[in-house]
């Protein structure tokens, strides 16, 4: 519902210049005056958030699976120049 309401106000800045703001309640979140008209449209929703907290969580594990990855084919390497030598 929050992202319909942005995309309304959206479009009715385009159409128009401003509408008249007096107050909003969303989310926990009280918006009093047209000055707080560009604060309410920037709000995230619920699944804007969950997936940047998805984002920031998954590059983290990424970069350590790709070091572990180097790490072994550099251990393996070691291994098969090891064995060569034998």
């Amino acid at each position: 519902m929050l992202t319909y309401l942005q995309n309304s106000l959206k479009i009715s800045v385009k159409k128009h210049k401003k509408p008249v703001l007096k107050a909003a309640y969303v989310q926990e979140s009280v918006y009093v005056g047209a000055d707080q008209l560009e604060a309410l449209i920037a709000v995230k929703s619920k699944n804007e958030l969950i997936a940047d907290v998805v984002a920031m969580l998954k590059s983290p594990m990424n970069t350590v699976l790709s070091q572990l990855q180097s790490g072994g084919n550099i251990i393996h390497g070691v291994l098969d120049t090891l064995k060569e030598k034998k």
